[in-house]
């Protein structure tokens, strides 16, 4: 089979336009999740017209999705696809494989529950079940989420090789609440604790009023393939806290177990 260098002349004289922009709409809307067709008419310098035929015919594929307000997200279909991609070329279908653990979880706390995976451009939340009780908060699939703040993110982060560890934490890290660690050291040692303890916390490192807990989906081989986690609200009482932390792990050691071997 023929395969390309995206860096060889060859390849870069015989690419297609229309591909192009349509990948700088999907990294857009990667990057920028809900965003609107002004927004990325704007952000790409591309005349409406061709964003607005490029998103539409990405809607009707399933590859982006738009809300009741215009702004448009990551699609199913899409996601399904990343869903597949597993360490060392493993193909899973992760987002099958999680939905009825997911769901469980949902059920029995009340509260959202998402799958994050990570890739090459960082966290990814591959997907999410909303929860039922009044304070719930809201999860959307397709999100991007920073790399070393939150609980998913950290505990994908923990459980990379040592170098790809050192690559991340040599990048900036940005602070987006008084609680996110920014310094690289402290967050070695916060990976280090959550290697040991096998699960990670949020205190309100993405924003003060909201917490979480994460914990590892492996698979066959031992590596670590998703995070599945529950956010809620600060304030929430110690023993609510250590109801979701277990169940937390307990619903992610499930989905282990329903690897395929």
């Amino acid at each position: 089979m023929l395969e390309l260098d995206v860096n060889d002349e060859a390849a870069q004289k015989h690419r297609v336009p229309v591909i192009d922009r349509m990948m700088d709409v999907l990294v857009h809307l990667e990057r920028r999740p809900g965003a609107k067709i002004s927004d990325v008419v704007t952000g790409l310098m591309v005349p409406r017209s061709t964003v607005y035929r490029i998103l539409n015919t990405l809607q009707l594929h399933d590859m982006v999705r738009r809300d009741a307000e215009g702004s448009y997200f990551l699609g199913r279909r899409l996601l399904s696809l990343a869903a597949h991609v597993g360490p060392g070329g493993q193909e899973l279908d992760l987002i099958t494989l999680a939905h009825p653990h997911l769901d469980r979880l949902s059920n029995e706390l009340g509260e959202a529950v998402k799958l994050s995976i990570m890739d090459d451009a960082g966290i990814l939340v591959l997907s999410a079940v909303q929860g039922r009780q009044e304070y719930a908060l809201s999860v959307a699939p397709g999100q991007r989420m920073p790399i070393h703040a939150g609980a998913a993110s950290k505990l994908l982060l923990a459980h990379l090789p040592d170098d790809q560890i050192l690559a991340w934490l040599a990048r900036p890290l940005a602070a987006f609440s008084s609680k996110t660690i920014t310094d690289p050291k402290r967050l070695e040692t916060e990976l280090a604790r959550i290697r040991r303890q096998g699960w990670a916390e949020d205190k309100g490192e993405n924003g003060p009023s909201i917490q979480a807990f994460a914990a590892p989906v492996f698979d066959r081989n031992g590596n670590v393939v998703a995070a599945i986690s529950v956010p809620f609200l600060a304030g929430t009482p110690n023993d609510r806290m250590t109801t979701i932390r277990l169940a937390v792990i307990d619903a992610a050691r499930l989905m282990t177990e329903s690897m395929p071997r």
